[in-house]
């Protein structure tokens, strides 16, 4: 177990970098600078700025009902879940600079292909392109509207409050339990998988890639997460094209994005999705093979030695590391006793709901992204008066009076479930 101790240690100062960058982004970046960018047809739109990689879908089905074609959808899905600022720091702490850099070129050269053939294979008609109408059950065109009150002017104290918050706060809840599991499934691989098992693969990189490409589809994996996964397997002798082919399919493509794009956008555009991301993985896993100096793709764990990782012996660089260890379990421990906290205060007010608040349940909600979509949407509807979404048990508590045919409709269109709850 040194081998993960160490990813713990060498992670910890990037991760927590990456976290603070990405609440940067979150606070000072407006939110219609997206929407405005992706709502532009044509081959520009796959050129997007990367977003966290918490509540990708909510937003991409949300700038898709705002008016964003086709292919800018397909293309938002597929890179930001790879190009989040803390995946790339990371990947850097523990794969080496060329990997982290490689990863996000690779992700948006494959949104770029996967947004173009869309947009060329299904083009746009004007009706299915109009953003939603004022008053219907999609988002409205004002940005004044309740739909976009996170545009809210905040003073400079303000946003850096909300950046630490977004940082430490939301993005440990959204990410940390799949950081963790991504720790604990590399901790069992280490233990379970022997060394010699991809030596069957051995001058043979295509079915090593194949092999990873059929597990890591179907899979949710979080681009922080599937890090040590795949620095433990290529511990086990995984060539770093497949190692590439995890980093890339099993965020992008997990079986959640597949079917919500199926619902939202129709089967045709599911399976252009799923082509572009296939071809492109096994298109730069096969660059990186064949064409591209193996060392650079040298592990930096194995240049420092596992048994080393407990005994720091350089204040400047090793006690960094112990000390971002540390903060960074009480950061996770924070987030998900918070957690529990806030579900136990919100159950007394879900059991006391009065008679006039209708309760719905909401299916599909991960994070405080896809909490916050899903407030929103419901906001939007004419009549909604106040609304209440509890992330712990997937309950909307709802008041006013309202068409609630349309409220459905809103929260579908973002890719949940719900349904209306006996009063």
């Amino acid at each position: 177990m040194q081998e993960i101790l160490h990813l713990v240690y060498a992670m910890s100062p990037y991760l927590l970098l990456g976290f603070l960058m990405a609440g940067l982004m979150h606070a000072f970046v407006p939110g219609r600078l997206y929407r405005r960018y992706l709502s532009r047809p044509g081959f520009r739109s796959v050129l997007h700025l990367p977003l966290s990689a918490c509540g990708v879908i909510p937003t991409a089905m949300s700038v898709r009902r705002d008016g964003a074609s086709r292919g800018s959808v397909v293309s938002f899905l597929t890179a930001t879940p790879q190009t989040g600022v803390d995946s790339i720091a990371a990947t850097a702490s523990l794969m080496g600079w060329p990997f982290a850099l490689l990863r996000p070129v690779a992700a948006l050269c494959t949104a770029l292909l996967g947004g173009w053939l869309t947009d060329r294979l299904l083009p746009e008609t004007e009706a299915s392109a109009s953003p939603s109408a004022p008053g219907t059950s999609g988002c409205c065109s004002d940005e004044g509207c309740s739909c976009h009150s996170e545009e809210r002017p905040l003073s400079f104290r303000q946003k850096c409050v909300e950046a630490l918050r977004y940082a430490f706060v939301d993005m440990m809840q959204d990410i940390g339990k799949w950081l963790v599991v991504g720790l604990v499934v590399a901790g069992v691989i280490t233990l379970c998988v022997p060394d010699s098992f991809f030596a069957h693969f051995a001058g043979h990189p295509l079915l090593s890639i194949l092999f990873v490409l059929l597990f890591s589809i179907p899979m949710y994996l979080c681009a922080t997460g599937s890090i040590p996964i795949a620095v433990a397997l290529m511990l086990k002798g995984l060539t770093p094209g497949a190692a590439l082919v995890l980093l890339m399919a099993g965020p992008a493509s997990n079986a959640a994005a597949i079917l919500v794009i199926r619902q939202v956008m129709g089967a045709r555009t599911q399976w252009l999705y799923l082509v572009s991301i296939v071809t492109g993985a096994i298109g730069f896993a096969l660059l990186t093979d064949y064409l591209l100096p193996a060392s650079w793709f040298a592990l930096p764990l194995l240049a420092s030695p596992a048994a080393d990782c407990c005994h720091p012996s350089t204040p400047g660089t090793d006690y960094l590391g112990l000390r971002s260890t540390l903060l960074l379990a009480l950061l996770l421990l924070h987030a998900f006793g918070r957690a529990r906290w806030e579900a136990r205060r919100t159950a007394p007010a879900a059991a006391t709901v009065r008679p006039h608040v209708h309760r719905y349940h909401v299916t599909g909600m991960e994070c405080h992204h896809c909490r916050n979509h899903v407030e929103q949407a419901i906001r939007s509807i004419a009549g909604v008066t106040q609304v209440t979404v509890t992330l712990s048990d997937g309950q909307a508590l709802v008041e006013g009076l309202y068409d609630e045919e349309q409220l459905l409709q809103a929260v579908r269109q973002l890719g949940f479930g719900i349904e209306a709850l006996a009063e």
